[in-house]
């Protein structure tokens, strides 16, 4: 009886393949518009949040999987460059609020549509790989 652990490592393999192509692809685009692969996930991690998330840095760092102090420098970067702005809390003086400028949602909007055509594209392979894996 052969072993099911080859085949797992190939499936496995397959969608890990497929994945980091479509990152890849997001780290080319978001470089095309002078950004950073990080840049562009808070961008996106900003616009996308849940209703009723309040904006804050310690959510962000949250949502992107990063320390505080490494969120802050990205939002400094983005708000030197005019991406993003921050603003204190009213309701919570201690607190500070993110938002995404018009620049930085041109920026997304652009990413956006480059990402969605090219998940049209890759989608149906990496669909594929996730289903074997998860039947």
């Amino acid at each position: 009886m052969p072993r099911r652990s080859g085949f797992d490592y190939k499936t496995l393999s397959e969608f890990r393949y497929q994945v980091r192509k479509f990152i890849k692809f997001s780290e080319d685009a978001a470089r095309r518009l002078g950004l950073n692969s990080q840049q562009h996930q808070l961008l996106l991690a900003l616009k996308g949040l849940p209703d009723g998330t309040t904006p804050s840095i310690g959510v962000l760092a949250e949502r992107l999987q990063v320390r505080h102090h490494s969120a802050v420098e990205l939002l400094d970067r983005l708000a030197k460059r005019g991406f993003v702005a921050r603003a204190r809390d009213p309701r919570d003086r201690r607190s500070v609020l993110v938002h995404i400028t018009a620049r930085g949602d041109t920026a997304l909007r652009t990413l956006t549509r480059m990402h969605r055509k090219e998940l049209h594209n890759a989608g149906p392979r990496l669909l594929a790989a996730l289903r074997t894996l998860v039947p």
